[in-house]
């Protein structure tokens, strides 16, 4: 750094004295622009479920959503990101469910795009919230099938671009599954949909709530550490985010968020496409157990957003969305 001078003639405290100071001079800023809501769908009717792990968040049935799209509408979020909670009866060895044209994703796409052409959709492709071991692909010998997985993974995305899906987000972590959708995807005449590729996904431990709200951690017994990242290796996000932009990944996630503002930072300096977070379902229920044991105030959340945003994030995908947008206004 080159020599900026030193007290008393600098003082930088001068910059910070006034409110319209302070905002004159802000680095980074967090707008309803940046945010993506993640939303729980569940089989039934006039159902609003808590999930216990997630204090302030539900599992809606279908006759809800329409509501929830005209609040993030009005809130000028730009998208929401579809999760179904998938009944056990329905779930098998394959994931076959994620293929129905009639299971709960397939039916909200239906029923969103019918009546909001305004707001983006997302929808996760994977095949946990399906698979009767909780696991993103299809096994055979006590390992999940990188080539086979993809196949069923094609089949997803195809589905879900028919139903009306403006962003496909693989989560799975399959190796060269980005290049297999994008051209099956051109193919089908789905060129303008956009993939969002969970190019940096780590084997976390903040992941336990979500599968809770999905319906998957009871069913896991194992982890994924043969297919997500080891969260000891930042190098390595290089090398995915580069091979999924070469692939036709149109932006890139790094997943988790807050114990990884390094990759963000890392990624958003070394490629020039835009960088997502994904504040996931641990940070989001410690942040908001603190905040309801008094422990922190609500300000935190702002201040968890805006370091994303500090270290590059163009976008977070928060269960905080709904809430921080109202102070955003």
């Amino acid at each position: 750094m080159k020599n900026i001078g030193s007290y008393p003639n600098v003082r930088l405290r001068r910059n910070r004295k006034t409110d319209w100071s302070r905002r004159l001079v802000r680095e980074s800023d967090l707008s309803a622009n940046d945010l993506i809501w993640p939303i729980f769908i569940r089989e039934g009717k006039n159902i609003k479920e808590p999930i216990k792990t997630m204090p302030g968040v539900y599992r809606y049935s279908l006759d809800k959503i329409e509501k929830l799209v005209e609040r993030a509408i009005s809130k000028k979020i730009p998208m929401i990101a579809l999760f179904p909670h998938t009944e056990t009866s329905k779930k098998n060895l394959k994931g076959s469910e994620a293929l129905n044209k009639n299971n709960l994703i397939c039916k909200a796409l239906r029923l969103i795009k019918k009546n909001y052409k305004e707001i983006g959709l997302m929808c996760d492709v994977a095949l946990d919230p399906y698979t009767s071991h909780g696991h993103d692909g299809i096994i055979k010998k006590n390992y999940v099938d990188n080539d086979e997985t993809i196949k069923i993974l094609i089949k997803q995305s195809i589905l879900q671009a028919e139903m009306g899906c403006d962003v496909i987000a693989p989560s799975d972590m399959m190796d060269g599954r980005i290049g297999q959708i994008r051209k099956a995807l051109d193919k089908n005449g789905y060129q303008l949909v956009q993939i969002l590729s969970y190019a940096v996904k780590y084997a976390s431990n903040f992941y336990g709530p979500f599968r809770d709200a999905v319906g998957s951690k009871r069913l896991l017994k194992s982890d994924k550490k043969n297919y997500q990242m080891d969260f000891s290796n930042a190098k390595e996000s290089l090398r995915e985010v580069a091979l999924d932009i070469n692939e036709g990944a149109d932006f890139v996630m790094v997943k988790p968020g807050l114990p990884y503002l390094d990759i963000i930072k890392l990624v958003k300096d070394n490629f020039k496409i835009p960088v997502f977070a994904y504040q996931v379902s641990g940070e989001y229920s410690l942040i908001k157990n603190g905040i309801n044991n008094g422990l922190i105030t609500n300000e935190a959340i702002y201040e968890s957003l805006i370091s994303f945003k500090r270290a590059g994030a163009s976008a977070i995908v928060t269960y905080f969305a709904d809430e921080i947008a109202n102070k955003l206004k």
